[in-house]
């Protein structure tokens, strides 16, 4: 493989959120705009066709983005990028937001990393009371679903690995003893009203390390594919009739440039 080496080798795209916006105002103004949906470098994806769908300033210190996931069960938005990272390719791949709900009620959350986004992006994974559903077959992230027992718990998802993904969220939920864990950590409980800092690093090796206000919750070997291209996004879907809302403070994602000709 032959490379041709330039001086922009890394890869950092970053919004902060202070204004830009895509005002929830109807079916038809959405279908009527041909230039698709983005906020600075990122794609915004989902059920854009609802008029109860859509992402909105939010005036507060720092400024937010409100992504609304609708009334309907697996609807949502999500704001990220293309598939375009691969573990092995890109180096270490790096995703930070810092999110907040105003209710840690209905709905489902998801930052980090997966193998589709298309654009009307449906949850990557859901859950029932203690078990999983890993609908993507290559993810690593942060899920929060009110679907779980534990409703309000941050949990730490994968799939695609040589390390099969485990469906049990006791087993995910950060804080329980494993060997994926930090001995000590609790588990780090979502609250209404309160901003969440997440990170989540995957290794050139395939290795995820996640971190939730600057405390290593969770680590795993082999847990994603280094063969498998990857998108980046943060998400909340709706899960009954109840309208799912999440925050954003900013969001940020690193990567290093495959030179490959």
């Amino acid at each position: 493989m032959t490379t041709a080496q330039g001086s922009k080798g890394d890869i950092i795209l970053e919004m902060e959120f202070v204004g830009a916006e895509i005002p929830v105002a109807s079916a038809v103004a959405y279908a009527g705009n041909v230039r698709g949906y983005k906020i600075g470098p990122f794609k915004v994806t989902g059920d854009l066709v609802e008029t109860d769908t859509g992402a909105l300033s939010v005036a507060r210190s720092n400024g937010a983005l409100r992504i609304s996931g609708n009334n309907e069960n697996g609807k949502g938005v999500a704001i990220g990028t293309e598939v375009i990272f691969n573990p092995a390719l890109n180096g270490t791949l790096v995703m930070e937001t810092r999110v907040q709900r105003a209710a840690v009620t209905a709905g489902v959350v998801f930052a980090g990393f997966c193998d589709v986004n298309a654009d009307d992006v449906a949850e990557p994974a859901t859950a029932t009371g203690t078990t999983y559903t890993l609908t993507a077959s290559d993810i690593c992230g942060f899920s929060l679903d009110s679907q779980l027992t534990a409703t309000a718990d941050w949990h730490c998802i994968f799939n695609g690995g040589a390390v099969s993904g485990p469906t049990d969220s006791q087993v995910l939920v950060t804080g329980t003893t494993n060997a994926r864990n930090v001995n000590g950590v609790a588990v780090v409980t979502a609250v209404a009203g309160e901003y969440d800092l997440l990170k989540l690093e995957i290794s050139i090796d395939g290795t995820a390390t996640w971190y939730i206000n600057e405390v290593l919750v969770q680590r795993q070997a082999n847990a994603v594919s280094t063969s498998v291209d990857l998108a980046c996004y943060v998400g909340v879907w709706g899960t009954t009739s109840t309208l799912a809302d999440l925050d954003l403070d900013y969001l940020l994602i690193k990567a290093k440039r495959n030179w490959a000709r």
